[in-house]
């Protein structure tokens, strides 16, 4: 009633955003049709979640916004691997048409965070946490994070000052992880500092499981080229003898034989040395991917750098080598979301990389990702974008 009375005095602007109602549901059947993805009833479901963030930001949109609007929950979306998660995300993203969105995965996040913050006390500025939730609100009003996870103490710390600022500012802020909030960062120092975030998570925001009951990512089509090589006979284990040969035989196949060279690249000042590279194929190591003390910055200047990368002598990994299993998941994370084509060789298969030990929960992302990276559907994805880019 008081809308219909406003409206008769022109105090009510016309509400002018697009229709949104139902677009998800519409455009995920449209997929289901045409067979990129099967139906599944839970990822419907969740995709309701997301349908009404939708509509609140168009219509909460710049010169859209509707009379005695509510602020907008965000959305905390946590399941098993495979399960549909980003696929999701993706579909919420690119349908959602304001400008002011960011879609960046939570490690390169966290990095810009730390960035921030170094810059900022090196300028004895205080409160840089508050400086810095202004500015992010500043330029964007949705920010999506896949793959939350927290195993820093140095993110964990962060993470619940920060998050408060940017839930009181109404930014609206949807996450993917495998964990719910109460289970992220289990045994982890000082875990008590962590909990004020899940507090605050929980009160801003939607917590839904994604319950499908397979990983998707299986039903991949395998690609007819073979990219993952195992048992590796480099690690003097039984099998396969070929199998370490095959990697170099590949990069010489993609290099036509010509005579390559190590190489490096800078990061942050520091040079990281490779293998052998050329243009914009990498072959290297495990060991001189994740046995040296680099980090996600490293990861994402090789994504940016090479199309293709090549790693060889990947060993089974156990629990006190947690670090390096911890580093090898930062890596293949940022190899996935760059869509790089990945070639390697390994002393087991994908599933019995890492079975015990810290982390080995998160570990089964990286195992269900590099199932997909050998699929047809993957190879094509990173080829199509490959040849979009500029050698």
């Amino acid at each position: 009633m008081l809308k219909k009375i406003f409206r008769q005095f022109d105090l009510l602007p016309l509400d002018t955003s697009p229709d949104m109602s139902g677009l998800l549901a519409e455009q995920y059947i449209v997929r289901v049709a045409q067979k990129h993805i099967q139906y599944d009833p839970a990822q419907i479901q969740t995709l309701e979640y997301l349908q009404q963030i939708l509509e609140w930001l168009v219509a909460n949109d710049s010169g859209n916004r509707p009379f005695l609007s509510k602020p907008c929950q965000s959305l905390y979306i946590f399941g098993d691997v495979g399960r549909g998660k980003s696929m999701l995300m993706a579909l919420f993203y690119d349908a959602c048409p304001i400008s002011q969105k960011r879609r960046v995965h939570f490690n390169t996040f966290m990095q810009e965070v730390h960035a921030f913050i170094h810059s900022w006390q090196k300028q004895d500025q205080a409160d840089a946490i508050s400086v810095l939730a202004k500015n992010i609100r500043g330029s964007v009003r949705l920010l999506c994070f896949d793959e939350f996870h927290v195993t820093d103490i140095a993110d964990a710390m962060i993470l619940g000052r920060l998050f408060s600022k940017l839930f009181e500012l109404d930014l609206v802020v949807v996450i993917t992880s495998n964990r719910h909030p109460n289970d992220l960062y289990q045994g982890g120092l000082l875990r008590e500092q962590f909990l004020f975030f899940v507090k605050v998570l929980q009160n801003a925001a939607n917590i839904v499981e994604l319950s499908a009951h397979q990983d998707y990512r299986l039903n991949f089509q395998a690609t007819q080229q073979r990219t993952y090589f195992y048992p590796s006979a480099n690690l003097g284990q039984s099998g396969d003898g070929a199998t370490q040969e095959a990697t170099w035989q590949y990069f010489q196949q993609l290099t036509g034989g010509t005579l390559s060279q190590p190489g490096s690249i800078t990061v942050l000042g520091r040079e990281i040395q490779l293998t052998a590279l050329h243009k914009d194929i990498l072959f290297s190591s495990f060991d001189e991917l994740c046995g040296q003390a680099l980090g996600s910055a490293d990861y994402l200047a090789i994504a940016n750098r090479f199309n293709i990368v090549i790693i060889a002598a990947i060993p089974c990994l156990t629990a006190e080598k947690r670090n390096e299993a911890k580093r090898f998941m930062t890596l293949i994370d940022v190899l996935y979301e760059h869509t790089i084509k990945l070639v390697c060789s390994a002393q087991v298969p994908a599933e019995a990389l890492y079975t015990e030990g810290d982390g080995a929960f998160e570990f089964r992302r990286t195992v269900s990702r590099l199932i997909e990276m050998q699929s047809d559907n993957y190879c094509q994805r990173s080829e199509s974008m490959r040849s979009s880019k500029p050698m």
